[in-house]
């Protein structure tokens, strides 16, 4: 079987329940070296599509491989190969930490010192060890989700499939845990689904959305941002009793949209007709006209806005 460089192909992935069409032709390829940042309102059929690449639920049409195996007909090969997160962490709660491991070992087929070995790696690598031998049951809900992922990558997957990874994890714990992913992420496929748009600035190399079933936007992060109607906009931070000057002199940029009151009242907003870089055009300005100013700097976009607009009005069903 020839290696092929795409190690997640989904090609048509459309998936039904009943009338309901909640995966409907999805197109989607994940290579090693890149962490996809899967996003998408509630319902909009994100955990569907990887239930669906995990084979945890059948295809209604379409195709998905993974590292090369066919999902329906080699499902034992494609598990082999996937370290899967779902959502909610579902656990064994009756069993200790360091319990669940040596069980998702053996299942593994790992033995011996291997298997102690990268089970001692995956407690170091989640910080588990304070908590290893408490029942999961015992556990806060973070450390649940630290076990989880704990088991997700005991075997050292090529592929990992991780439903919101950091939900409920306090600040330290998603920084830890995001190191650990673009560690990870150099010779793996990582899909991260995710309602953190920040996760996809600090982890992802690609995002896609999806809305009602259909992806619809796949692209870079920092295309992502370019959606944005702030991307390249400007904020001067000015005296209050300067606003009004320095809105004059920017409104007069042929390039600049218009200027509007930031959030601050001693700030103002300066947008680019169609995205394009002003900013030397409004330093240019402050300097020339030898406008007070405290600060100017360059808005890389808003992915909060940009969600907003892709997906505004579309339902559909996860």
């Amino acid at each position: 079987m020839a290696e092929s460089a795409e190690m997640i192909v989904a090609s048509g992935l459309t998936k039904k329940f009943g009338p309901l069409t909640a995966v409907d032709n999805v197109d989607m390829s994940v290579g090693a070296g890149e962490v996809l940042g899967f996003l998408g309102p509630n319902g909009a059929g994100k955990t569907t599509t990887m239930r669906m690449v995990t084979g945890y639920l059948p295809i209604t049409s379409g195709t998905a491989t993974v590292c090369g195996y066919d999902v329906t007909t080699q499902p034992t090969e494609i598990k082999q190969k996937i370290g899967y997160l779902p959502e909610g962490a579902p656990l064994y709660g009756d069993m200790t930490a360091i319990a669940l491991m040596d069980f998702v070992a053996g299942v593994r087929g790992l033995s011996g010192s291997d298997k102690r070995n990268k089970i001692d790696a995956a407690i170091e690598k989640l910080e588990l060890g304070p908590v290893a031998n408490r029942p999961i049951d015992t556990l806060s809900k973070g450390y649940k989700r630290r076990v989880g992922l704990a088991q997700a990558i005991l075997h050292d997957p090529e592929v990992l499939i991780l439903d919101e990874p950091t939900d409920g994890l306090d600040p330290n714990q998603k920084h830890q845990v995001r190191n650990l992913i673009r560690d990870m992420a150099a010779d793996k496929a990582i899909i991260i689904s995710t309602h953190i748009l920040e996760e996809v600035e600090a982890v992802c190399t690609r995002a896609a959305i999806i809305a009602a079933g259909r992806i619809v936007f796949d692209g870079s992060p920092a295309d992502l941002q370019a959606k944005s109607r702030r991307h390249n906009a400007v904020t001067i931070q000015v005296r209050p009793d300067l606003i009004s000057v320095v809105q004059s002199e920017c409104e007069a940029i042929p390039a600049v949209e218009r200027v509007e009151n930031g959030a601050a009242a001693s700030s103002l907003l300066v947008i680019p007709r169609n995205g394009e870089p002003i900013i030397q055009l409004v330093s240019e300005i402050v300097r020339t006209k030898g406008l007070e100013v405290d600060e100017v700097f360059v808005e890389r976009g808003n992915l909060d806005e940009v969600f907003h607009q892709l997906t505004l009005g579309v339902s559909g069903q996860s």
